[in-house]
């Protein structure tokens, strides 16, 4: 039976874009139903399959999956040879970590950063001075964990994070579209790192699906 990803607007759901890149890139079929956040009809739905009524959600047959970092280790424990997770423990134990993190933390960069793929990088965000401070120490710990984890593991084939493309890879694929809308100072290793996921072709398609949509958030800051 084919997986079917439950997912919201491409231009604004962060979370959704985890668990469909990840699938893109590392060639797991899948079917998609796209529901379009907080309108008429869309919770409803999502709640006959989860109960949060939040999306994403994968279905697997009778079986159905929901948060992102759920999902991806639902991925590998169906997919074992898809590499997930890097094979090797120490570089596994990171990426579960820094994946962990992505999911549990960096409210300041979610709140006034959000996702909005159609957003014109050269536009200015202005924030006051605290919501500054707090936007800039969770992009130091981003640029941290990326050129960190490039550093000890990215020679290992690739130019992510753990060398192949991987589930903390589709972790913070969100993270790269903020910092590249919402323009951030980052080192060059970071900036590679962001050049690389952009120009996957599953990027490219999900921006493409993205600029077609007909929705728009006007509370949305873009």
């Amino acid at each position: 039976m084919t997986l079917h990803l439950l997912i919201g607007n491409k231009r604004y759901s962060s979370w959704s874009l985890r668990p469909w890149i990840a699938m893109k890139v590392l060639g797991i079929p899948f079917e998609e139903t796209v529901l379009p956040l907080y309108q008429p009809g869309s919770r409803e739905e999502v709640l006959k399959h989860a109960p949060t009524g939040k999306v994403p959600v994968l279905i697997d047959g009778e079986i159905a999956v929901w948060e992102s970092l759920a999902i991806l280790d639902y991925l590998a424990d169906r997919f074992p040879d898809a590499g997930l997770w890097p094979a090797d423990p120490a570089a596994r134990a990171l990426a579960r970590s820094v994946a962990a993190e992505m999911h549990a933390g960096f409210q300041p960069l979610r709140r006034y950063y959000p996702m909005n793929l159609m957003r014109d990088p050269n536009k200015p965000r202005v924030l006051d001075p605290d919501a500054a401070a707090e936007v800039r120490a969770n992009v130091a710990r981003v640029d941290a964990i990326w050129s960190g984890a490039r550093a000890r593991f990215g020679g290992r084939g690739g130019p992510f994070l753990f060398g192949t493309f991987g589930a903390a890879d589709a972790m913070y694929a969100p993270v790269v579209s903020r910092l590249f809308c919402y323009p951030a100072e980052v080192s060059d290793v970071s900036r590679a790192y962001m050049a690389a996921v952009m120009a996957l072709p599953a990027w490219r398609e999900w921006e493409a699906a993205a600029r077609r949509e007909p929705w728009i958030m006007e509370n949305n800051e873009v």
